[in-house]
């Protein structure tokens, strides 16, 4: 419940001007394309300059408020940090760096898979994750539904760096009078980096932790039995590990502070998920079959892409579990049925 969580700043900081949360830290918010409407970027005060941390989508709004930003500071931008390479957070980096030449500060993984989506190499691609879904269920319809937004991530990551300066899991980053700890998590990216402040009592959460929705966590051809539920869940003990009152600066929503219990939340919402799946699970079924188990309402081709490998990642977690196994059907959909309990043994390799 997010009666639990308490919400200090009631202010948004309005497009192109930034809120100061004080401690040299500046909150902007910046409009996504999407259903979810907005981001939250951080900048950091850096010594005589200030560190961005995290891009806005790529595109010419977003760039146009951050010309704005810009005639008002009084100091230099001094480097970008990303937590992690998905459209939002990522898309403005390398136009911002080019602009101030100044580095970008990301995970390997983060890196390595921003170009592998952006290149369709490596096995990311349209037509991989489309071969991907079928065979989990999907229907040529809802195939034809996501071919036709073509290659999405181009359109809010219009460039990428070509060079970077890579931060690795417990990295202190020195930004300004303060070191940020860097803090990896899995399950909604590859390698998510989040930080750290202890003497700020300042947690830059990125999508790991969210005050109102919960982050995608899905399944990608690439890695077809993965259990990103279960690395997501398990990442969260980190966070939970920090003070109870701690200030919590996430991507999406507004700062907040009551970390363990949205935590103690999220880990609510993913098993009510796995129960509602083992509920429908009454004879064989693949993911399309149960994308409404989910997800009841209406869902249009950009929303169909995450749910889907949302609805694959929980069952996958289920199989990792045991409680469930997938089963190769002649019309090669992969099904899973529920495991009795005389066999019920973890699936291993997931």
């Amino acid at each position: 419940m997010t009666n639990a969580l308490e919400f200090p700043f009631e202010t948004l900081p309005a497009p192109g001007t930034m809120l100061h949360l004080g401690a040299g830290v500046q909150w902007l918010r910046m409009p996504l394309p999407f259903a979810l409407d907005h981001i939250n970027l951080w900048l950091l005060e850096d010594g005589a300059g200030v560190a961005i941390i995290d891009a806005g989508y790529g595109n010419s709004d977003t760039r146009a408020l951050w010309e704005r930003i810009f005639a008002t500071l009084d100091r230099p931008v001094t480097r970008i940090v990303v937590t992690h390479a998905h459209p939002d957070h990522i898309g403005n980096a390398q136009w911002l760096s080019a602009r101030f030449g100044v580095p970008v500060h990301i995970t390997l993984g983060e890196y390595m898979w921003a170009h592998a989506v952006y290149d369709e190499s490596a096995g990311y691609g349209v037509e991989a994750m489309l071969e991907f879904f079928c065979r989990h269920g999907f229907t040529n319809e809802q195939a034809a539904a996501l071919r036709a937004l073509g290659h999405a991530y181009l359109k809010g990551v219009p460039e990428l760096p070509q060079e970077y300066l890579r931060l690795y899991d417990s990295d202190r980053l020195r930004i300004g009078a303060h070191d940020w700890q860097v803090i990896v998590g899995y399950g909604h990216a590859s390698e998510h980096a989040a930080l750290w402040c202890a003497p700020l009592n300042m947690l830059i959460s990125g999508d790991m932790l969210l005050p109102r929705i919960s982050t995608n966590v899905s399944t990608f051809s690439v890695t077809p039995q993965d259990d990103p539920v279960g690395r997501y869940t398990a990442s969260l003990e980190r966070f939970a590990a920090l003070p109870a009152d701690m200030l919590v600066l996430p991507s999406h929503g507004k700062p907040f502070r009551g970390a363990h219990a949205r935590i103690q939340q999220l880990r609510a919402h993913h098993e009510e998920r796995c129960a509602d799946l083992l509920a429908a699970l009454t004879h064989p079924m693949h993911a399309g079959d149960l994308l409404g188990t989910l997800f009841p309402r209406k869902l249009n081709a950009h929303e169909l892409r995450f749910a889907m490998g949302e609805a694959i990642a929980h069952l996958n977690h289920l199989a990792t579990r045991g409680v469930i196994h997938p089963v190769e059907s002649p019309d090669g959909v992969l099904r899973f049925e529920k495991t009795s309990a005389s066999r019920r043994e973890p699936v291993q390799n997931l």
